[in-house]
């Protein structure tokens, strides 16, 4: 009997799979255990197994199509068995639960209520296949077409990198997944699209991709014909111009041009002092360009002397820049953990005299500058490993406790901020993670950060002591429970035995989600981080 094959749920998160290729095809004999196809889901491109023996009767999904998770891929059965059954009830919205059994006259009375819903498209002869927004990080919603390599009607080959897309976390290449022409591009450069929108189509040369995009949109696929009607919004904008000029060519007492009005209005001239020189004394184009304060016009003897004042020119400006992929998650992602995290804030005063020693001699010999954040990140790490409860996540139903320590160092960029991780931060030594931190900066101010690279943070700092910020306060950021904000070190004055002395002091505040940890756990927390930066040898005991 036949068995239909479904998408499964191949990662904690998936919500649906992308048929990358499929290995196997229609009439193939198949084994338990044979990769019938690459599934691209939201973590990584895995293979699919079959589970049974038999023939390869049917598949319900084209290469680079996307199907959720439990929806039909396929189905294998005995050759030449008759799946009409199961076919009428996937096309009906079933999942092919249905018998496999031939009944020729349940078949033969169906026939014309299947043909009652709409014709199908048939695209079986379009050499052609539809480029859609592949997911490229697990947060991704939509991506920008930073730019486009390839134009229509180049010749494309598996491997060549059509375009860049701004992601929320970097710039990435799209690579073609076959060989062929570039017969349709679908968004412009600069455009964003959600994730499996139509980018693309690339076929033979001459293929009908007209009717393999309608077929694609009528598959519930997200329309595409919104840009279509922009140049015509766009062209019958000017139309309102001319009315609008022709309601402001007159006024009540003055009568003056709309030009003459308009360049009155940026030079910054009182038209009432303006002598207009046209018919009815209307105001031109030509007063306003000769017009100067001397020219004002003189007051009666007697009456108070008119200072004349100079023209201030100006000239009001703004620009309205479009906002980056980065910049949308992270004010998506920061306003969930604002508004719906109880946070509550922790600071404390930590002396960094024998820090700043120890640096000093460490960097004597360390083969890398060791640097105050990664002393701050290995102490911190060094805190975690004591205080479990404070290395969680809150999961609604649940709290995780992460046995492992993967820290995320917080690192501006020109469009925001990233925050790749440093992972098993405990187990490294200094020049590790001064060594660690230095690449992945790099990398992420050139946009060179990879999904492993930003992904799996248990616990974040966020140190702007180099920008002179003595204190601040930091948002969670999801899904650890706390956030600690690492200012400068400041040179003051202290008091001890009635004697004054100079000293250098840190302050770090800790922002703390109150569902997961409570204030004794946090400041036990940060009491353990003051002992190890206040005396760093014993960090490394």
């Amino acid at each position: 009997m036949a068995e239909v094959l479904k998408m499964p749920k191949m990662s904690d998160t998936m919500e649906e799979g992308v048929i990358a290729a499929w290995i196997k095809k229609v009439g193939d004999t198949v084994k338990a255990g044979d990769v019938l196809a690459e599934v691209e889901t939201d973590k990584a491109t895995m293979e699919l197994e079959s589970y049974q023996d038999g023939t390869l009767l049917y598949i319900g999904v084209e290469e680079k199509a996307s199907v959720p998770v439990d929806g039909v891929i396929a189905i294998i059965g005995k050759k030449g068995e008759n799946i009409d059954a199961l076919l009428a009830d996937i096309k009906k919205g079933g999942k092919g639960e249905g018998s496999s059994a031939p009944k020729a006259e349940t078949s033969a009375s169906s026939a014309p209520t299947s043909a009652a819903p709409a014709a199908k498209i048939d695209t079986s002869n379009i050499k052609a296949s539809v480029i859609t927004m592949p997911k490229m990080s697990d947060t991704m919603t939509e991506g920008v077409l930073a730019s486009w390599l390839k134009k229509v009607g180049d010749t494309v080959k598996a491997g060549d990198v059509l375009a860049e897309v701004e992601t929320d976390k970097a710039t990435m290449e799209l690579e073609s997944y076959e060989d062929g022409t570039l017969l349709y591009i679908g968004v412009e450069a600069g455009n964003s699209v959600p994730v499996d929108g139509v980018i693309a189509v690339i076929g033979q040369k001459g293929a009908d991709y007209e009717t393999l995009l309608k077929a694609h949109k009528s598959g519930a696929q997200p329309s595409q014909a919104a840009p279509a009607e922009a140049p015509a919004e766009k062209a019958a904008a000017p139309q309102s111009a001319p009315a609008q000029a022709a309601a402001s060519s007159t006024d009540d007492r003055i009568k003056i041009s709309p030009l003459a009005r308009k360049m009155a209005s940026e030079k910054g001239i009182d038209i009432k002092l303006v002598k207009g020189s046209g018919d009815g004394g209307r105001i031109t184009k030509k007063d306003i360009e000769e017009y100067t304060p001397s020219a004002a016009p003189a007051k009666a003897s007697g009456a108070a002397p008119v200072v004349a004042l100079p023209s201030v020119v100006g000239q009001e400006g703004y620009e309205e820049v479009a906002v980056s992929q980065m910049r949308k998650t992270i004010a998506k992602r920061l306003a969930e953990s604002k508004f719906t995290a109880p946070h509550f804030y922790l600071t404390m005063e930590i002396n960094m005299d024998k820090a700043m020693a120890a640096r000093t001699s460490m960097n004597e010999i360390a083969p890398v500058k060791i640097s105050f954040n990664d002393m701050v990140i290995k102490a911190t790490a060094a805190a975690l490993r004591q205080h479990p409860k404070v290395n969680t996540s809150w999961l609604g139903d649940k709290i995780r406790y992460n046995h492992h320590i993967h820290i995320g160092v917080a690192v501006a960029v020109e469009e925001g901020l990233l925050v790749p991780v440093v992972r098993f931060a405990d187990s490294k030594s200094l020049s590790h993670i001064a060594t660690e931190v230095k690449e992945l900066g790099a990398k992420a101010k050139n946009k060179q950060l990879q999904p492993k690279d930003w992904e799996g943070n248990t616990f974040t700092i966020s140190n702007l002591g180099m920008f002179g910020i003595e204190e601040f306060t930091a948002i969670v950021n999801p899904p650890d429970a706390c956030i600690l904000a690492v200012g400068g070190i400041k040179e003051t004055v202290a008091v001890k035995n009635g004697q004054f002395y100079a000293t250098n002091v840190m302050k770090v505040t800790l922002s703390c989600d109150h569902r997961v940890v409570d204030g004794a756990v946090g400041s036990a927390f940060l009491k353990t981080l003051k002992d190890y930066l206040e005396d760093p040898v014993r960090i490394l005991i």
